[in-house]
């Protein structure tokens, strides 16, 4: 309960500069649909990644954006390291489709129930990279979503296993040595988040996935190579054989409704560089509010992007939401 008091009497004086970065969108497909993407990872410049793909849907598509950040409550600066603080969650409740770039967070009750109420609601949403562990409740094990950890043994494997397919395991690939190439799964090459999806790669590593669920279709396997460049060749011997998926969708049954989630282990900035896993996105946002995927989508990113590396404490810091926009 400490927790959620002094959260929330901390928002209530948050600067005008913590508000959530809203791109209004307009004509396009997704016109009157709402897209919220909510970021707050130490690791992945998931605040860096998240505007750029949301000015993306919102100019080239039409889909209203709304972008969220951990924010420090007493500068009202953008701070990845702040777990507790996302302003703005209240959003998700008019939203169409739900991105998350989340890592370790313990939001306060209040404002984790609105993303609660909008999963157990059956609405669509895609879950980025660490979103496989986007919550760890240490500091009120009595709250009610302290289930959602990733680490639960109460509800085996928290959000990430139970909502997105698996929690987090271990990495695969050699941290910050081996990048990722996305393989297209053959017999599932005809679904629509594939359309016109290539040249997946990035320099994050492959993560270990031990089970999926049997409603998931794995759609990308995660290819080991050995380097960090887009050229670089496959890693030889056992950790190719066979790949894990980096990318996979879900039918998952909900209070009587049947909710499309799709999950992505890529997905930090830099791997936003090269436009396949873009594509993977944009692709999801139209399916994921009952749109038509055409065959190409427009994924050229609006204004200049050129993210900063991964890594903890290396986000650029000072900036407020607007300095996204």
């Amino acid at each position: 309960m400490k927790i959620r008091s002094m959260t929330a009497a901390v928002a209530l004086s948050l600067p005008l500069s913590a508000a959530p970065l809203v791109f209004e969108g307009g004509e396009g497909p997704g016109k009157d649909k709402h897209v919220v993407l909510v970021s707050g990872d130490e690791e992945y410049r998931s605040e860096e990644a998240l505007p750029m793909l949301g000015k993306l849907l919102a100019e080239r598509h039409g889909f209203k954006c709304t972008v969220l950040f951990a924010i420090n409550p007493k500068t009202g600066e953008i701070d990845p390291n702040e777990q507790t603080n996302i302003p703005g969650m209240e959003a998700i409740g008019s939203a169409d489709f739900v991105v998350l770039g989340l890592r370790l967070r313990e939001l306060p009750e209040e404002d984790q129930k609105h993303l609660v109420d909008y999963v157990e609601a059956g609405k669509p949403l895609l879950g980025l990279r660490t979103s496989t562990h986007a919550f760890r409740y240490s500091r009120d094990k009595e709250s009610p979503y302290a289930r959602w950890s990733f680490n639960s043994k109460e509800w085996d494997g928290g959000f990430g296993r139970q909502v997105l397919g698996e929690t987090w395991i271990a990495h695969h690939g050699h941290h910050g040595k081996e990048g990722t190439r996305g393989v297209i799964v053959e017999e599932n090459a005809g679904h629509p988040l594939l359309r016109g999806v290539e040249d997946v790669w990035g320099d994050t590593d492959v993560y270990t996935i031990n089970k999926l669920p049997e409603d998931a279709t794995v759609l990308l396997d995660g290819q080991v190579v050995a380097g960090m460049t887009p050229d670089a060749p496959p890693v030889e011997g056992k950790k190719n054989d066979p790949m894990m998926p980096v990318a996979w969708v879900r039918d998952r049954e909900v209070n009587g409704k049947t909710q499309k989630v799709i999950c992505t282990t890529m997905g930090a900035a830099t791997d936003f560089v090269q436009p396949g896993l873009r594509r993977f996105v944009v692709n999801s946002a139209y399916w994921a509010t009952g749109l038509e995927v055409p065959e190409e989508l427009n994924v050229e990113i609006v204004g200049e992007f050129k993210p900063t590396g991964f890594g903890f404490n290396k986000f650029v810091k000072g900036r407020k939401p607007e300095d996204y926009r």
